[in-house]
């Protein structure tokens, strides 16, 4: 993963802590996870991120899958451990029929159960399209949970391109004015990531139908923008496009380019 990650021209990286469409994990190779350690100290890396299964569901209606992301949660913080400094990237859940306020007491139990003082992973919300019962759609759902989680320290959100303007947050005409309204209503501290892809739908339309940098709405000068916004260029900037290894390669070479250092 490393390795490939060094072969595109990337420094840093996002990660499926376990299968994506389910929940095993593998079991731990520390003999890998140490040369893997190495080599983002060797190479300067920024901080990587390990992404949650899309299984993770801490606001089902059925309390055996509560149970279940709750573990699968606690085991993947607890291997990040192993690199200390880091972000575990998780969307909030869907509520599938529950209300929205019940819901969010479930995905902050659920956070507030598994997270500790002294944890050394910092735990990312990720803002939502709003498809379905996904939680996480609006600044307002994610500030909910946040004032309930404890170890305010360790919790941070992740933006998504493709997810908030799909939510109704117009990144292409007013990305000042969007960022205005988190620092308002969450606080601009609180955002430590961002996920950089396009779409291909309309604002608002609530879908989640991620396209290659400059093939959707958004465009490559909206990307540029934001990699480029004073309060936006210190992140950690994480490619969420479907394509391969050189189709990120290229991604990252021209971001690298429209980069304003």
């Amino acid at each position: 993963m490393g390795k490939d990650a060094l072969l595109i021209g990337a420094n840093t990286l996002q990660f499926f802590a376990r299968n994506p469409r389910g929940a095993k994990a593998k079991a731990a190779d520390y003999k890998d996870m140490n040369k893997f350690r190495e080599l983002l100290q060797e190479n300067d890396f920024a901080r990587i991120m390990a992404h949650a299964p899309y299984t993770l569901n801490a606001c089902s209606k059925d309390a055996h899958l509560r149970e279940l992301s709750a573990q699968m949660f606690e085991e993947d913080v607890n291997r990040m451990e192993f690199f200390p400094g880091n972000f575990y990237n998780l969307h909030p859940g869907s509520c599938l029929g529950q209300e929205s306020s019940i819901a969010i007491e479930q995905i902050a139990l659920m956070l507030n159960k598994v997270m500790y003082e002294g944890m050394h992973t910092t735990v990312l919300l990720e803002t939502m399209s709003g498809k379905g019962s996904e939680m996480g759609r609006t600044f307002e759902e994610i500030k909910a949970v946040i004032e309930l989680v404890e170890v305010k320290k360790s919790i941070g959100v992740c933006m998504d391109a493709c997810h908030l303007w799909n939510a109704g947050y117009d990144l292409v005409n007013n990305l000042e004015g969007v960022l205005q309204e988190f620092d308002r209503i969450i606080g601009l501290k609180y955002l430590r990531a961002f996920h950089l892809n396009d779409t291909m739908d309309a604002l608002g339309s609530h879908k989640d139908r991620h396209v290659t940098i400059g093939d959707g709405i958004l465009g490559v000068e909206t990307i540029t923008s934001i990699i480029n916004h004073p309060k936006l260029r210190d992140l950690i900037f994480i490619l969420e496009t479907p394509t391969e290894l050189e189709g990120h390669r290229k991604e990252i070479e021209m971001l690298k380019k429209a980069r304003k250092d």
